[in-house]
């Protein structure tokens, strides 16, 4: 079975597990009066469960391929198939997450996009840092002043 299938049937799970929790064990705990509106908060998770269901079972079936043969990922040719960027990126990763507290969102978020596309290949560094500044920046007004959630801005020593 190739990669993409295997992943999807591990969605498929976790969309199981997800749509359970969201159809029968989340509204259970409902105060008196949120039981007659028509919007619970159960309502986006069944959404997303039954969403994420039938999009794993469309990869998982084979509907999305027009193609006839897909070639699978070949175990013994790993050392072709740029580990070292996939490890780095995972990396990256983790390095973002411990960074965003004390660093700030900013900051965080631009380094991780720069050194994100760096290790992807894009070495033109004007295009790196605005296309990554700007993008920080529009998802940081978005989320702090039109959803209300409170990010911090800046590292912590600076008082943001």
């Amino acid at each position: 079975m190739a990669l993409d299938r295997w992943i999807a049937l591990i969605l498929v799970g976790i969309c199981l597990a997800y749509g359970y929790a969201a159809w029968f064990t989340m509204d259970g705990g409902l105060a008196p009066f949120m039981k007659r509106n028509p919007i619970w908060p159960s309502t986006f998770p069944k959404v997303l469960s039954v969403i994420g269901l039938l999009l794993s079972l469309v990869i998982l079936l084979g509907l999305e391929k027009s193609e006839l043969k897909v070639a699978d990922i070949d175990y013994r040719r790993l050392g072709e198939y740029k580990l070292g960027q996939a490890l780095m990126l995972l990396a990256l990763m983790v390095g973002y997450a411990l960074c965003l507290r004390p660093m700030g969102f900013i900051f965080s978020t631009c380094a991780f996009l720069i050194l994100g596309s760096f290790i992807l290949g894009e070495r033109k560094w004007l295009v790196m840092v605005s296309v990554s500044l700007i993008a920080t920046l529009i998802v940081w007004y978005l989320v702090q002043q039109v959803l209300g959630i409170y990010l911090r801005p800046l590292p912590g020593f600076i008082g943001g």
